[in-house]
């Protein structure tokens, strides 16, 4: 059998993580299900399964990229039969035996910020825009991950900063990143645009020699939005791809009118 890439796209809000974990339910366990009632792969290390990224609990994807070696044909939705709505195999490419989805070509991250309607406080685009900047190019990324890590030097390509009326979207490309890298240089973005910090403590956490702890924003916020390989283009199921919407639709739609039902509750609190 010919070599397969997969993009997997999910919601993380129910999933311990991607990795599989033998107590709870992770992105990856049920990949692993699904693959073996659908008789494509039933021993990992046989199938020569591997990975682009583990992704946090809570965390989203939309283009998470996982490859093998099938054991026999199956298709895109005979393999998303067997998974959960929130989990659906969107795309596939045909592979050459020694493709490693872990070395991208570069991955794109999105970070979704929901102004605090109740806060006045409110974030100053320019300066996060401005701030931005520092964080492009190569850099020691050791204050924004695990002290640890023994290779803290990461490449960004891209970052952009933008908002539409209570939303700020950060976005963030490059060729890889460490342990909880992406939600910790958002937090410093987001700091610096309440006034919290400037760009000269910016370069503080970029120097390896001063000690730092920076808090992650929530995982909830963060999405995987693509992991892109140079010569490979991956063939997008539309049906998939269609199932999955409709699935995120009805539970934004589901949590849109919970939100709708609290704030009318915190209305009724804050009346005098």
């Amino acid at each position: 059998m010919v070599k397969t890439a997969f993009k997997v796209a999910y919601m993380g809000t129910d999933f311990y993580g991607f990795q599989r974990q033998p107590k709870f339910p992770t992105v990856e366990g049920e990949l692993f299900r699904a693959f073996k009632k659908a008789r494509i792969m039933d021993d990992p290390i046989r199938s020569g399964y591997s990975i682009a990224g583990r992704t946090d609990r809570g965390v989203h994807s939309l283009g998470n990229v996982v490859s093998l070696k099938p054991d026999s044909e199956a298709t895109i939705n005979q393999i998303n039969y067997y998974l959960p709505s929130t989990i659906q195999i969107i795309a596939q490419a045909e592979v050459p035996d020694n493709f490693k989805p872990r070395y991208a070509d570069y991955r794109y991250y999105r970070y979704v910020y929901f102004k605090d309607p109740y806060n006045k406080t409110s974030l100053d685009l320019e300066r996060m825009q401005d701030a931005s900047k520092l964080f492009l190019g190569e850099h020691n990324f050791q204050n924004f991950t695990k002290r640890c890590e023994r290779t803290p030097i990461r490449f960004i390509q891209e970052m952009k900063v933008s908002q539409n009326k209570m939303i700020t979207v950060i976005d963030v490309v490059g060729q890889s990143f460490l342990w909880n890298m992406v939600r910790k240089m958002v937090q410093v973005i987001t700091m610096v645009g309440a006034g919290k910090m400037d760009e000269t403590d910016m370069e503080l956490l970029l120097n390896p020699d001063i000690y730092a702890s920076i808090t992650p924003v929530p995982p909830e916020g963060l999405i995987l939005m693509d992991v892109n390989y140079e010569d490979i283009d991956f063939t997008f199921d539309r049906y998939a791809k269609h199932n999955f919407f409709k699935t995120i639709k009805e539970e934004y739609i589901r949590r849109r009118t919970i939100a709708a039902a609290e704030e009318e509750i915190i209305k009724v609190l804050t009346l005098p």
